[in-house]
């Protein structure tokens, strides 16, 4: 009895005290960080107010399947430009996307340490935070003029751009979270590195690579100044990629402009939609950047 009292007396006291210095510190910042969390979403849940409030009476399926409207018609809506949006999204990943990943592979796994691998990481995180306007400069003086005309292939190259950095970074970093153990495994068993990259850590890499592509995807589909100058715009359903073509983002940005109420609003719908469009993005992201090893 006296041996169990004496280690009563002894042991430490773990009880939770409110007087103590770090409890006082530990609450008071987690205070802090909760009203900077609601601070910060106030204005993302002002603007989608917003958005639901003055674009969501006017969502119908005609705005989905019908043509925007000249300036004194009513009705009408923007099935043209969900189109072209979706359209030169499709270009910019189909060509971003191999690109990225294939250099994210060198950066990661071939050449890591190397003279050419340190700059291209370096101008890769220069890119992400390179103007889109002069993006859309370069690739006006070097697609638009070449091919004589505004078209969805220089909008695709345009947003490729944009998307690169971000699929590069990401799919670098998926590949570096691969366990070092699994590779070695993979090359103790034989493997080459062509083999142990295409069987073990593109495969162990690809919910981090598709996270990075998805986020890449969600912030370009809202870009208008490199569209302004490479796809410009246009009232009608594209039929070929070679001509000009129309886009939520310039559509938004032509008809908050006008002066007549039809084209404010149908403004406003756009607007909600681009930001629905871009929220499942970014939730795809979240869904597929669950680590399954």
């Amino acid at each position: 009895m006296n041996r169990m009292a004496h280690l009563e007396r002894e042991s430490p006291n773990l009880a939770h005290s409110w007087s103590d210095r770090r409890s006082m510190t530990d609450l008071l910042l987690t205070i802090g960080a909760w009203v900077v969390a609601l601070l910060a979403c106030i204005p993302l849940l002002s603007v989608l107010y917003m958005l639901i409030v003055k674009g969501g009476g006017r969502l119908s399926l005609e705005l989905f399947t019908e043509l925007p409207p000249a300036g004194f018609e009513t009705g009408g809506g923007f099935g043209n430009a969900i189109v072209g949006t979706l359209v030169m999204v499709v270009l910019a990943a189909v060509i971003s996307v191999p690109v990225g990943v294939l250099a994210a592979v060198y950066l990661s796994e071939l050449g890591p340490n190397s003279q050419l691998g340190q700059s291209a990481r370096f101008l890769a995180k220069v890119l992400t935070g390179f103007p889109s306007i002069l993006v859309g400069v370069f690739v006006y003086a070097v697609v638009v003029l070449a091919m004589g005309t505004y078209s969805a292939v220089a909008g695709g190259i345009a947003l490729a751009i944009l998307m690169l950095a971000t699929v590069v970074l990401t799919a670098e970093e998926a590949l570096k979270m691969v366990p070092r153990k699994m590779k070695e495994a993979a090359l103790g068993m034989g493997c080459t590195p062509t083999q142990m990259i295409w069987k073990v850590a593109l495969p162990t890499a690809l919910p981090g690579i598709l996270t990075g592509v998805m986020l890449a995807i969600a912030r370009v589909s809202g870009e208008s100044a490199p569209l302004l100058f490479t796809a410009l715009f246009s009232n009608y359903w594209l039929s070929r990629l070679n001509e000009p073509t129309a886009s939520l983002s310039i559509l938004i940005y032509n008809f908050s402009s006008m002066p007549f109420e039809n084209q404010i609003q149908l403004a406003w719908s756009a607007s909600l939609v681009l930001v629905l469009i871009v929220l499942v993005f970014n939730i795809l992201s979240r869904l597929f950047g669950r680590p399954k090893y």
